[in-house]
């Protein structure tokens, strides 16, 4: 079970509903004493904590989670709209596994729920899938990208979008759908998304690079030329 702390309804529901098509059982709440009386009734896996809620900040909870012999060994992932390196560090200090800033895209959230679990030990899942694509092969498990059976270094968003074009298994995807998976529900510019396939094709070089094809006014896919 995972608790999402997130006074606002929309991130609060794509969250939850991002992370249950995911398989996983959430359990959201929209101010913190409702939050304590969920802790009560059952310990969760995780904790998605936003720092900015009504009645008591995400730090202040933080602090008495890590102070109570019962959960302080509960994951906490915080998340934030604000995104100063003073915010990061005070949550980290307090002892929280993760912090993700918003806007964040859902691959990305996912993504740092996976590895926060699998550090902590407290859930199991089925392996991720190994991709093949022509000479490109991704193995999410253990964060691999080779090409021709070399290394390939990406940056988390580049990573971000290859896995969800992966993920595809070959269909098309839409770029609002990309957007939204990468860079989060309010994303801006929509050259961005070109930016990054572009960058992301010459990383993989000549012939794995054309692998990304652009269909036409709607997105795109990866396969094999």
């Amino acid at each position: 079970m995972i608790y999402i702390l997130e006074d606002d309804d929309n991130i609060r529901k794509l969250v939850s509903y991002a992370l249950s098509r995911e398989g996983y059982e959430v359990r959201g709440f929209s101010e913190p004493k409702s939050f304590y009386h969920g802790m009560d009734e059952a310990l969760p896996e995780l904790i998605l904590l936003d720092i900015m809620l009504p009645g008591e900040d995400g730090l202040s909870i933080l602090k008495k989670i890590r102070k109570n012999i019962r959960t302080e060994d509960v994951p906490v992932i915080m998340l934030t709209a604000k995104s100063s390196e003073y915010d990061k560090a005070n949550g980290l200090d307090l002892g929280a596994d993760d912090y993700i800033a918003k806007p964040f895209g859902i691959v990305e959230l996912t993504s740092r729920v996976r590895a926060v679990l699998r550090r902590s030990g407290r859930t199991k899942k089925e392996p991720e899938d190994e991709y093949h694509v022509g000479k490109l092969y991704v193995n999410p498990d253990k964060h691999v990208i080779q090409v021709d059976n070399e290394d390939i270094s990406l940056s988390y968003k580049e990573y971000c979008l290859l896995m969800a074009l992966l993920e595809a298994k070959g269909n098309v995807v839409h770029r609002e759908e990309l957007l939204t998976k990468v860079w989060g529900e309010f994303y801006g510019e929509s050259r961005t998304l070109d930016v990054h396939i572009r960058k992301l094709r010459v990383k993989l070089g000549d012939e794995a690079g054309k692998y990304i094809q652009t269909v036409k006014g709607i997105g795109y896919k990866i396969e094999a030329c």
